[in-house]
């Protein structure tokens, strides 16, 4: 003990941390074997001196690894466990779990074995710190000491780098005795310098994983994923806090029994022992509490173990590995146990725990018929004829009237059945029946799950029963027995004794009635076992009815430990009982009783001896009900020997047996001994050894007040209202019924005032507010729409935006409504002349050989017709204009020089719009392949454009109309047969109004509207088309006849609205979300994993995980960033092995092309926005963030400043905001600026770590992202407000999507897709691909483009 008190003077001199000289002493000097320097290296197997107990087995030989592990097995390759997340599929020991690198001599590791006293006592020093008053006579034999000296990260390097200075100092100690084993983690000062490893498989992807620390049980039928782990830490705060924290007191120490125990228990609990430094806090993980772990539920398994008779403890985390024996060691032999403070230990999920070499399962709902054997005198069936009836690990034996199954030594059960000795056991199977609780109407379930987990070489048996409803599954508390029959059949044996699955083996019947007191119900359990299946799995089916008394919540049942006789014969066994029980609520008790009896049937061998009786005795027995996970626990630790001579069970209460003499109603009440009372309960009056009934009504005793009459029930009475009256609140009284009041009607509801909103009434007394047509709000605050916005008038009207409405006026010199506006000349409505038309809306003057700025009024004639001679009124330029009012090239004059002068109209040629337009060329509008460059028409002899027209310079050809116009769908590519256009016929009807605005419009423009100008779209006939859109913005509407908007019908980019020729369109609906109604069949996923784009489809918003595949093979690729294009259904990924972008069509046949490919270093995030047909993306070796159209082309840098580490990206095409995370260590963001680089700022900045996933939700207007540091999944609105946390306890999330209610994110730790509910936060669902390796982005592929279905 001097040593530790050396230790420990040490550490109070430096403060709170822990010296390199509290290690305990290590090296070449005490005898230490090195292990060769190497990036995934293994010690040889180290024979122990003592073999030592680890997690309740025995060890014989150690194993040290490179990367801070150490196992009782050799261990597999880094790859199989280095990146991953506990539990691992090997038992692992480890201070420091990461991907550690000894190669070229970059520190040592050093191992060996102790039995020095020195070493001894300083280790039993910091052992006691932890456990002062258990460890107190605990005397270590033997330590096993590994240290990790100066140990570095695995880096790749190369000509340009150097290693990393950070490197890595930590010890481990495991101290055992043949009784118990401790271990100990010891982190000096200054010891941890990185927390975390690069994997290797992240090529230019900068991320890191944190280093795991703690145990391993690595068993379990899949332990990767159903094996139990204890966690010390495995995030970087947790690991920031191994040096300066501690469970013993003394900074950077932590110390945890690991021997004969079925659980990690750290030290710490017990407080601090005599002579420790008080001032040294203990200071645990914050998550060090998530110790056991179920990959079933994706959830922490935490379990307390409560034992009323030894007062309050601080809880226990519990869990179960069974022990496993050699075959020469397997004993069905009971071994004192030594400790009645004995702990059980048991898991919330049996399912998940290991089954050894051997199991017992369930076929759940199969058919099974057994050919059941009987063994018959007259039959004389023999060994030779039915041997197959035997279990293939027994021998079967001729009798004189027939022949028997024995089980084999090593084996036991009744010969027709054998599982191997000491092994563990599981029973699955389903649960039926019909319950009544409290007298209540009956509960019914059917085929919920029963799952028993037995640990043979001790005698436990734990089961749980889960979807039982309430309040029966609570109720079921008390009843024991449903696990006592596998206590029974697995109990550990006496010497001379058999449990029951020696006798009847895995085909029987028990029938078990149970009666409870004082109550009196009754409740009939059958349990049925059907054999044992191919696989060793028991078939078992339960059925419950009758009553059970009621329980409330928060209410606790103890069993105390019992005995009970059980009676054999050659087909049946038989049993019964009184039990009592303790059902506890804060401080108050309440014992009660029940009575049982219980019988087997079983086909047993005539020539088998059967004892007459045997006593099973339960030690231990536990009722536990989970009302998070609704799961029902019952466990028990029984064996079974010969019954003591005058042995019998006790004399029962008549009470208990139905001996007793009361009548009903009357209750039975035990009293000392045999004695007993009858009492009568409420509502009645004792008469003789019955009770009869008090008429509460008659006698005056009810309560019932005015309005009421007074009805007599049995042990009670009832107040019923007279007609027009209703119960008051106390039940005894009634008023007069008053109408339900309309909060619409008198007033008190929250909606806008009558002129904004009105109040619409929902029937439940709840008011609904709707803003009125012409104002926008929730109902309760609503706000004016100013409509003159959207230029709803006539452009020769003005528009006056009124509250909730708007009207349009004619200018003067204009009559009509408003939205029809016609010029009035002579009292009669004319249409206007360009130059007219002009003149109400100048337009710029074309440049010219000296710059004239601002816009032009021209000068017209009395018939409305272009001056010849035109001045601009402020600057004094002048120019000659043609009879369409354009300017004569070579005419302009500069100020205060002689004007041009110009002819007549009439003297000057008048060209038509086609020779305007070669005057003028205009650029083509935009349609599937771009044409570029202004375009000069082809006109024929009569100035009239040509039907065909085609591009000079890039040969695209298309139709036109008669006004110059491009026909939809007509345009060809380069080198393709040209379109048959026809020749434009003149209209020979008169222009529709339609028409004529179209072409005034298209003479105010200038003949080329810009794409941000509206242009009226008429049909053939010269109607308005009922859908009119504006220009290229992706705006549309419906308008009427007369061509006025429809109030409601105007949509956003990407949609169109209904519209119906004349009449109004339906109401219109939003399209279905997918978050409120099942998705569109063929929504998938497509996840990005190495080399390969892999394709998940989903049913509704499940994994469909048996129908994934791979997509695309990209050899040679490590594809990143992953998005969609919905309109043309192509896939764009990001390569940062290549360094390029590339897409590929969904079509079948479909090859991968390449986008980009120069100028970038690791292109990491990927965003597609549909709508502009551009791309975004990432690059964090240039800290850049780029777009791009498409294709490829017009590509250009948004951002290259205050950017270190930008990983995702994400679009919303509809609003054009783009949104990216920057994981920089030191000031990690999430910043958002418009689609061209406009109005950046930050978004997120505070509480964030490795915000490595973003998704924007087209649906909900959310924007979400996946953090690796914070281990959170967190929303806010696009404007940083309303932040959110979804999840809390992710595990390494890389990319995630947003789709319909969930949300599905990639997973650097489980290496799969883990599926999170975006309303409650929980883990739904995971696919875990077979060819393990990290998956990088994911996106969702739609059938048909967010916001509208294609």
């Amino acid at each position: 003990m001097r040593a530790v008190a050396a230790v420990l003077a040490a550490v109070l001199a430096v403060g709170a941390a822990l010296p390199r000289p509290g290690l305990l002493p290590h090296g070449p000097a005490r005898g230490d074997a090195r292990l060769r320097p190497g990036d995934d290296e293994s010690s040889p197997a180290v024979p122990l001196r003592r073999a030592l107990r680890l997690y309740g087995r025995t060890a014989r030989r150690l194993y040290v690894g490179t990367n801070g592990v150490i196992s009782t097995q050799d261990f597999p390759r880094e790859t199989q466990y280095v990146d991953d997340d506990f539990p691992t599929d090997f038992p692992v020991i480890a201070p420091f779990l990461a991907d550690l690198d000894t190669s070229g001599d970059r520190g040592n590791i050093y191992y060996r074995q102790d039995d020095s006293p020195d070493l001894l006592d300083q280790a039993v020093g910091y052992i006691q710190a932890g456990f002062p008053r258990t460890a107190g006579s605990f005397v270590p034999t033997n330590a096993f000491v590994a240290t990790w000296e100066d140990v570095g990260a695995y880096q790749e390097l190369s000509q340009d780098t150097e290693p990393s200075t950070k490197l890595n100092t930590f010890q481990t100690v495991i101290a055992y005795s043949d009784e118990d084993t401790y271990t100990l983690f010891l982190y000096p000062d200054g010891g941890l310098q990185f927390l975390g490893t690069r994997p290797k498989e992240s090529y230019n992807v900068q991320l890191e994983l944190p280093a795991r620390v703690g145990f391993s049980w690595g068993d379990g039928d899949d332990p990767k994923r159903d094996g139990l782990f204890h966690s010390l830490a495995s995030s970087e705060q947790a690991l920031k806090n191994l040096e300066r924290g501690s469970n013993t007191g003394v900074p950077g120490v932590w110390v945890f029994r690991v021997g004969n125990v079925d659980h990690v228990e750290p030290g710490g609990s017990e407080g601090l022992g005599p002579g420790m430094p008080q001032s040294l806090p203990v200071r645990p993980d914050p998550d060090y509490t998530r110790t056991l772990y179920s990959r079933a539920d994706h959830a922490s398994t935490e379990l307390t173990a409560q034992h009323p008779s030894h007062g309050s403890r601080t809880p226990v985390l519990l869990g179960f590995v069974p022990e496993r024996r050699d075959a020469q060691e397997r004993s069905r032999r009971l071994y004192p146990d030594g400790d009645g403070d004995t702990r059980q230990s048991y898991s919330a999920n049996p399912s998940s725990y290991s089954s050894g070499h051997h199991g017992v399962g369930v076929e759940e709902d199969v058919h099974f018929n057994p050919d059941v054997f009987t063994y018959s005198a007259s039959s004389k069936e023999t060994c030779a004829q039915h041997h197959g009836r035997c279990s293939p690990h027994a021998f079967c034996t001729d009798y004189a009237t027939g022949f028997c199954c024995h089980c084999r030594a090593t084996f036991y059960g009744n010969g027709r059945q054998c599982l191997p000795e000491g092994a563990v056991h599981r029973l699955n199977g389903k649960v039926s029946g019909s319950l009544a609780v409290g007298g209540r109407a009956s509960v019914r379930f059917q085929d919920v799950d029963l799952h028993a987990y037995i640990v043979g070489s001790d005698g436990r048996a734990y089961t749980a029963i889960s979807g039982v409803p309430q309040p029966a599954a609570r109720a079921l508390l008390p009843l024991l027995p449903i696990g006592g029959l596998f206590a029974w059949l697995f109990a550990l044996e006496e010497p001379g004794s058999e449990n029951g699955f020696s006798i009847t083996g895995a085909e029987f019947t028990q029938s078990l009635e149970v009666t409870f007191y004082p109550g009196g119900e009754t409740v009939q359990v059958t349990q049925t076992a059907e054999g044992l299946g191919p696989d060793n799995y028991l078939r078992l089916k339960t059925h419950i009815q009758g009553e059970v008394p009621f329980l409330p919540e928060n209410v606790t049942v103890h069993v105390t430990p019992y005995k009970e006789l059980y009676y054999y014969s050659s087909s049946a066994v038989t049993s019964s009982g009184q039990r009592e029980y303790v059902v506890a609520a804060g401080t108050a008790n309440q014992t009660l009783s029940y009575r049982l009896r219980q019988n087997i049937t079983f086909s047993g061998c005539s020539h088998s001896r059967l004892p007459a009786r045997q006593q099973l005795s339960v030690a231990r027995a536990f009722a536990l009900y989970d009302g998070q996970e609704h799961v029902l626990r019952y466990a028990l630790a029984a064996r079974v020997g010969s019954a003591q001579d005058g042995a019998g069970n006790p004399a029962v209460n008549p009470c208990h047996d139905g001996t007793h003499g009361c009548e009903a109603p009357a209750r039975c009440q035990p009293g000392a001994g045999m004695e007993y009372t009858c009492e009568c309960p409420a509502g009645y009056r004792r008469d003789g050894r019955g009770c009869r009934d008090v008429d509460e009504c008659a006698e005056g005793l009810s309560r019932c007040g005015p309005f009421t009459v007074c009805l007599n029930v049995p042990g009670s009475y009832r107040c019923e209202c007279h007609s027009g009256y209703r119960p008051a609140g106390d039940g005894q009284a009634c008023v007069p019924l008053a109408p339900a009041s309309d909060p619409c009607e008198d007033g008190r509801h929250p909606c806008a005032p009558g002129g904004r909103a009105r109040c619409v009434s929902r029937g439940d007394g709840r008011p609904s507010c709707e803003c009125l047509p012409g104002y926008a709000g929730d109902g309760i605050h609503c706000s004016d729409v100013d409509e003159c916005a959207e230029n709803p008038c006539h452009p020769a009207a003005a528009c006056y935006n009124t509250p909730g409405s708007f009207t349009c006026r004619c200018q003067p010199g204009y009559e009509g409504d408003g939205f029809r506006c016609a010029y009035v000349a002579g009292g009669n409505p004319q249409r206007l002349t360009p130059c007219q038309h002009e003149q109400m809306y100048p337009r710029e003057v074309p440049p010219g050989p000296s710059p004239v700025g601002g816009r032009h009024v021209p000068q017209c004639d009395e018939e409305g017709r272009y001056r010849p001679l035109q001045c601009h009124g402020s600057t004094g330029h002048c120019w000659c204009v043609d009879a369409a009012g354009q300017e004569i090239a070579g005419t302009r004059t500069a100020p205060g020089t002689t004007p041009p002068r110009c002819g007549s109209p009439e003297s000057i040629q008048q060209l038509t719009p086609c020779e305007h337009a070669r005057m003028y060329p205009r650029e083509v509008p935009p349609g599937p392949s771009p044409v570029g460059d202004g375009h000069v028409p082809q006109c024929d002899e009569e100035g009239r454009y040509r039907p065909l027209q085609c591009h000079g310079s890039t040969g695209h050809c298309w139709c036109v109309d008669a006004a110059g116009q491009e026909i939809a769908g007509t345009r060809t590519a380069p080198g393709t047969t040209p379109p048959r256009c026809g020749s434009p016929e003149p209209t020979e009807r008169p222009p529709s109004m339609c028409e004529r605005w179209r072409q005034s419009l298209l003479e105010h423009y200038g003949g080329s509207p810009r794409g941000d100008q509206y242009v009226p779209q008429c049909d053939p006939q010269g109607h308005f088309t009922p859908l009119q859109c504006h220009g290229d913005s992706g705006y549309c509407w419906c308008v009427d006849e007369s061509g006025r908007e429809i109030q409601g019908t105007r949509s956003e980019p990407g949609t169109a609205p209904p519209c119906l020729p004349s009449v109004a369109p339906p109401t219109v609906r939003p399209e279905p979300r997918p978050d409120v109604s099942p998705p569109t069949t063929g929504t998938f996923l497509l996840y990005a994993q190495g080399q390969q784009i892999g394709y998940l489809p989903l049913n509704g918003t499940r994994l469909q995980k048996e129908a994934a595949k791979t997509l695309l093979s990209l050899h040679g690729s490590i594809v990143v960033g992953i998005d969609y294009d919905c309109r043309e259904k192509m896939i764009y990924w990001t390569d940062v092995a290549g360094r390029t972008i590339s897409r590929a069509s969904l079509e079948p046949g479909a090859e991968p092309e390449t986008v980009i490919n120069s100028g970038l270093i690791s292109p990491e995030g990927l965003a597609v926005d549909h709508l502009r047909r551009a791309m975004f993306w990432t690059d964090s070796g240039l800290d850049r963030i780029e777009r791009a159209r498409l294709d490829g082309s017009e590509r250009r840098v948004l951002f290259d400043t205050e950017l270190v580490n930008p990983r995702a990206i994400a679009v919303d095409p509809v609003r054009g905001n783009l949104y990216w995370t920057d994981w920089n260590r030191e000031a990690p963001k999430i910043e958002t600026s418009t689609v061209n680089g406009a109005n950046r700022r930050v978004l997120v900045h505070t509480d964030i770590g490795l915000p490595n996933g973003l998704t924007f939700d087209p649906f909900s207007k959310l924007l979400c992202w996946a953090d690796a540091g914070t281990k959170h999944l967190e929303c806010t609105f696009p404007d940083g407000t309303g932040r959110r946390v979804i999840q809390n306890n992710l595990n390494y999330p890389f990319s995630i999507i947003s789709y319909a209610n969930h949300f599905y994110h990639t997973d650097w730790r489980r290496d799969g897709v883990i599926a999170v509910n975006k309303d409650t936060g929980s883990f739904t669902d995971e696919y875990l691909p077979e060819q393990r390796s990290h998956l990088y982005g994911i996106t969702a592929v739609y059938p048909y483009c967010p916001g509208a279905r294609k």
